[in-house]
């Protein structure tokens, strides 16, 4: 698929913000393997306001060695590329679409995703995106930090997934190893230090 198509495309999977349910633990869309995990990742006012607006200024996924790259929703308009930390980035929309990039060279994956919906509340933020044509899986990912009654900081990876086609199928094994191994990354991406405002 052309990537100037894909802010058109419907995404590929029909439970559009299942991630977002209190079912999700019990009941994950049928056919679909299931991931949740969380770790704290710090505490206070600091940790929190760093963690929402990297999350929603896709931090999560450039810092965890994604290429980030949204694509305008006028035809006519530019690709803006958000791979690298930049205050002025805009937050995550509901409808935005993305191109997500890992590896390098002839070695590069690109994952067409498209947002599916967005939180931003007083102790919780984070947004969900779902896959589009291209994409090795069929599903829906969700990022999201809160904030705790302690002031601890917590982030929540959930997906459900499933191979997109009957290639991807036979190495679904290497798949899985590897969303595990990325998840992780996930979980790290906005653990470390703070940087120093500019």
């Amino acid at each position: 698929m052309d990537a100037r198509t894909y802010p058109n495309a419907p995404v590929t999977y029909g439970a559009v913000g299942a991630t977002r349910g209190n079912t999700f633990t019990v009941l994950p869309p049928a056919g679909f393997r299931r991931v949740q995990r969380s770790a704290r990742i710090g505490h206070g006012e600091a940790r929190w306001a760093f963690a929402r607006e990297q999350i929603l200024t896709w931090g999560v996924k450039r810092r965890s060695g994604f290429g980030v790259t949204l694509l305008p929703r006028d035809p006519h308009g530019e690709n803006l590329d958000l791979s690298i930390d930049n205050a002025d980035h805009p937050h995550v929309r509901p409808g935005d679409t993305i191109v997500l990039s890992i590896g390098s060279g002839r070695f590069t994956a690109h994952e067409p995703v498209r947002v599916v919906y967005v939180v931003d509340d007083p102790t919780v933020a984070g947004f969900a995106y779902g896959t589009l044509e291209g994409h090795p899986l069929r599903g829906e990912e969700s990022f999201m930090v809160e904030r705790r009654d302690d002031n601890s900081v917590w982030m929540t990876v959930r997906s459900f997934s499933r191979p997109a086609s009957f290639k991807w199928m036979l190495v679904s094994p290497a798949l899985r190893v590897f969303q595990y191994i990325v998840v992780g990354r996930y979980l790290r991406a906005l653990a470390g230090a703070i940087p120093a405002q500019k």
